[in-house]
């Protein structure tokens, strides 16, 4: 028979043998689910780094305008098929081996392409994809004659696994110690295993923990990730350092500028990053981040107390600082465009410091320019010169998508009607002109096809005494054309 509720809240109130307890003084089954609780509060984050954009950033103008994903991951899944012992909650397939890195900052600024979202700097420090949790043993529903003192490591494994009465304090000799974890990672229970880890971690030298743990690769992932869960960042690094991950030791530190409010402190914190053991992609990209806060500060200063007619017509919606490249360029396109390239706010001087591409260039210059009505600016974006000295649009990014971006900022028919236009393929061209109903592109574009029938058909869509039909009407009646239907 199981006890009522009262009686067993009696028993275990008054009965000397005590749930998961490592020694005779402590509690440990009652400080690891403060533990648990104090560590399942805790927001973890999980970022795509394939795409461009995935976390929405506003820009002054109050639309999305583009991000970098600062993000570093480490990609994880099940070591084990097959076995119903498993513990979920805290991943151990990533290979802490000597040999490569399990962290990468490779989409610290790569621009990303899903419109309308983006992320922020500090949003992206995030290593695991779920939330992990500490360990939670069952509280032992048994009375004092089940306990019993003198029992192997596979016994005691056993029994913290059925939540029964047990003692790790009898385990006094490192082989004995050693044994215990050996069981439990034996039966593939990632709760018993980090428990184990716990009273290891109490019991032994650190030095000796790490040394044994090298030996231990399945021990060992489950190690860093509960190090990882309690935010002990001093003994992981110490961690890393002994196995040689170097470069995962140096992103764990660098991760510690989230926590740092100040963005004067937060400078220097990165300057302070420049030296540490980084792979050589990532210490381009740590350089940047410090380059780019550099920026933004002596930006924002400046921008603060500026009187010109532009933030008084457009005021600021947001501070500069912390925001991703892609916005710090929109934002110079905006309120800096023209200013020479000395200049630490021009927005040729942002995209040669911090290699941006043409395509994202145009991008931002062009979202920014037509917000503000600058159709000369727009013009002059794709303006190129051969070399006898003709003038000639060009745009890496298909006129098509200039004609959409011009037409979100409510850019007149006639400044539509030139870039459809400029559309090579007569099927997209007209697709677009009968989207946005650039009347004279799409009864140029029939004439041109010689589609008599087609002109007719659309004809009948226009007022009788609108320009556009009255056009229609003349062509018709031309007998200059030679119509194909």
């Amino acid at each position: 028979m199981t006890r009522a509720k009262p009686e067993d809240d009696e028993y275990w109130n008054s009965s000397k043998f005590k749930a998961f307890t490592f020694d005779d003084d402590d509690d440990e089954f009652s400080r690891l689910k403060e533990s648990k609780r104090a560590v399942n509060s805790i927001l973890v984050g999980d970022y795509d780094d394939d795409d461009e954009d995935d976390v929405e950033r506003v820009s002054w103008t109050g639309e999305p305008v583009g991000s970098i994903s600062w993000s570093v991951k480490e990609t994880a899944s099940s070591i084990r098929s097959g076995s119903e012992q498993s513990f979920p909650k805290i991943d151990t397939t990533p290979s802490l081996s000597k040999q490569g890195s399990g962290y990468s900052l490779s989409s610290l600024f790569k621009a990303r392409s899903k419109p309308g979202a983006f992320q922020s700097f500090s949003e992206s420090f995030s290593d695991t994809s779920t939330r992990t949790y500490a360990p939670e043993l069952r509280k032992p529903r048994s009375d004092g004659k089940d306990f019993v003192s003198n029992l192997s490591p596979e016994e005691t494994v056993r029994r913290m696994q059925k939540g029964r009465a047990f003692s790790l304090e009898k385990f006094h000799s490192l082989q004995d110690k050693l044994l215990l974890l050996d069981e439990a990672v034996a039966v593939y229970d990632g709760n018993v295993i980090t428990a184990v880890l716990i009273y290891l971690k109490r019991s032994l030298s650190k030095e000796i923990l790490f040394r044994e743990l090298m030996a231990r690769d399945v021990a060992l992932r489950h190690y860093v990730h509960y190090l990882k869960e309690t935010g002990e960042q001093k003994l992981l690094v110490e961690l890393l350092k002994a196995l040689g991950r170097t470069e995962d030791m140096a992103l764990i530190q660098y991760k510690e500028h989230l926590n740092i409010k100040d963005e004067g402190r937060r400078r220097d914190f990165l300057k302070s990053c420049l030296s540490l053991p980084f792979s050589h992609d990532d210490a381009t990209l740590v350089q940047d981040h410090y380059t780019l806060l550099e920026r933004q500060i002596i930006i924002e200063a400046s921008d603060k107390k500026a009187d010109a007619d532009i933030f008084k017509k457009f005021p600021r919606k947001a501070s500069i600082l912390n925001m991703p490249i892609i916005t710090t360029l929109y934002y110079s396109c905006f309120y800096h465009y023209g200013e020479s390239e000395g200049t630490f706010s021009s927005p040729s001087n942002i995209r040669k410091t911090f290699r941006i591409s043409e395509k994202q260039y145009i991008l931002r210059a062009l979202g920014a320019r037509a917000k503000l009505k600058s159709w000369f600016d727009v013009d002059s974006l794709f303006n190129t010169k051969n070399w006898l000295g003709y003038t000639k649009k060009r745009s890496p990014i298909g006129f098509h998508r200039v004609v959409d971006i011009l037409q979100k900022n409510s850019a007149p028919v006639q400044v539509l009607q030139e870039y459809v236009n400029l559309i090579d393929d007569p099927e997209l061209k007209l697709s677009v002109a009968l989207k946005y109903k650039c009347h004279d592109v799409i009864i140029n574009t029939y004439r041109d096809l010689k589609d008599r029938q087609q002109l007719i058909v659309y004809g009948e869509k226009l007022e009788r005494d609108s320009v556009e039909y009255r056009k229609i009407q003349e062509l018709l009646n031309s007998g200059q054309i030679r119509w194909k239907n």
